[in-house]
């Protein structure tokens, strides 16, 4: 499909192709859709076979992994990073394919022993995602040291589909982003005033409770999709590399638009996205 032209768009012509290759990533098909399509069944029934209990362990699980992150995150503000050994010298490559390999060790793991594997395998799974957002920002141009980078890192996992309480699955980026934003910006305040103490803030902890809900949603499915009887270690590596796979394709595209907020102003920039038709793409 040919691009779509766009009227009277300050961009450049390669920042604009950057920011309709930010706007496939960002809507392209569902963790859901990506799943189904590794392991041959619909994830929607897969789930329905999960026991209620299930559900409070992945929640449980889910928390405990996002505040391991967000723990190792605000430890190392200020300083270098244990993620720098990790990140490509030049900042326009992240290391996205060491961190899916990464992913794929532990989902064998979760493949073979199925939830059992869970409260190990999914803050090892989640911590290695959110080494490879933090890289993925630093490719553009982001200061992975800074608290509202971090967090901003963090949001992405929050991004990767609706929450549970969402009225309508298919809202926008910027909306989504604008909702997230705000408990961003709170926790962000909150900590540049207080300090690093204030790590077990109200502000705080309602940002990591609202990333919770909506990555949840997503551990869910993933934990459906290997609840197949005899998955298996090679089946169970596949589905987190889906995982990790859709969550990198969120942050690049979440990154490039920042990058490009950064050079035009974010009005200039939502305006061109959302004259850029991807639909023909997908």
């Amino acid at each position: 499909m040919e691009p779509t032209p766009i009227a009277s768009t300050p961009l450049s012509t390669d920042d604009l192709e950057a920011l309709r290759h930010a706007k496939e990533a960002l809507e392209s098909p569902s963790l859901t859709m990506k799943l189904a399509s590794v392991v041959g069944s619909p994830i929607e029934k897969l789930m329905a076979k999960m026991p209620n209990i299930a559900q409070e362990k992945i929640d449980e699980a889910t928390q405990l992994a996002l505040k391991k992150c967000l723990q190792l995150a605000l430890r190392t503000l200020g300083k270098s990073s244990p993620f720098d050994s990790l990140m490509a010298p030049t900042p326009d490559k992240p290391h996205n394919l060491m961190h899916k390999l990464a992913v794929a060790t532990t989902g064998a793991a979760g493949g073979a022993f199925g939830m059992f594997a869970l409260p190990v395998e999914l803050p090892v799974t989640t911590t290695l995602m959110f080494r490879s957002i933090c890289d993925i920002a630093r490719s553009e141009g982001e200061d992975i040291h800074r608290i509202d980078t971090q967090l901003q890192c963090m949001m992405v996992l929050g991004m990767g589909g609706p929450s549970k309480s969402d009225d309508n699955a298919d809202l926008g980026y910027f909306i989504v982003r604008g909702a997230l934003a705000q408990s961003v910006s709170r926790a962000t305040n909150e900590i540049a005033a207080k300090g690093l103490s204030s790590h077990g803030s109200t502000a705080l902890i309602k940002f990591l409770h609202t990333v919770a809900s909506r990555f949840s949603v997503q551990v869910s499915e993933q934990v459906a999709a290997k609840s197949i009887p005899a998955i298996g270690a090679v089946l169970g590596a596949m589905v987190n590399t889906v995982f990790i796979d859709h969550f990198q394709q969120m942050a690049h595209g979440h990154f490039t638009v920042r990058r490009l907020e950064r050079q035009y102003g974010q009005v200039a920039i939502e305006r061109a996205y959302q004259t850029i038709d991807v639909s023909g793409s997908r």
